[in-house]
């Protein structure tokens, strides 16, 4: 299901951000989401968004039967379609087992090939403990690296201690989101001001289709 979280209205100067979360918890409500939530916040402060939410747990049997993307019912092409439009995504995951959910990679296993590249994309993640933090650098840096994505360079781990039921409390993940998004904001205001009216679809080599 996609839902609006937050729209600060644009500017004539300064239009919104439009930022699709595409969020991997199968749990509602999350850590995960709550540390999303800080996040959305932070970035919030600093440039007008807009945004959605894309709950892959939430998309039902049609998604989850979807082999190919030209099999894929009306409501779950239009998630894929949202996904790939964004001006910045935002990928949030549980760890299980070292890595990502299974359906949040069977989403992704849907994406164009070539939808994603050079979108900003921040990479989010929550687990039981700190070591569970390089799922962000082993497992989720490398599936956006396929899609020549444009990964954001620092980014965003809880662990279970670090909330109070599922709103973020440490201050030092806190300043880690501040310091991360102050990085980039320029560019994400440069992505929205730029972004093009209407999608255009990429050139694709004959070669590499199949």
């Amino acid at each position: 299901m996609t839902s609006v979280v937050r729209t600060l209205p644009s500017t004539d100067t300064d239009p919104a951000l439009r930022v699709v979360v595409v969020n991997g918890s199968p749990s509602r409500p999350s850590k995960t989401m709550g540390l999303v939530s800080a996040v959305l916040d932070t970035l919030g402060g600093m440039l007008p968004v807009e945004v959605s939410r894309i709950d892959v747990y939430r998309l039902g049997p049609g998604f989850t039967g979807t082999i190919e993307r030209d099999e894929a019912p009306a409501d779950v092409e239009a998630k894929l379609r949202l996904a790939e439009e964004a001006d910045l995504l935002i990928a949030a995951v549980p760890v299980y087992r070292g890595s990502y959910p299974g359906m949040f990679k069977h989403f992704f296993d849907l994406v164009d090939q070539y939808a994603l590249a050079n979108k900003p994309v921040l990479l989010a993640a929550t687990g039981g403990g700190d070591h569970h933090a390089l799922v962000l650098e082993h497992a989720l840096r490398p599936l956006f690296a396929f899609f020549q994505a444009l990964t954001v360079p620092v980014a965003f781990f809880a662990s279970a201690g670090d909330f109070d039921g599922t709103t973020l409390l440490n201050p030092r993940v806190h300043g880690r989101i501040e310091v991360g998004l102050a990085d980039v904001v320029d560019l994400l205001r440069a992505r929205a001001t730029g972004r093009p009216q209407a999608h255009a679809e990429v050139p694709r080599p004959a070669q590499l289709l199949h």
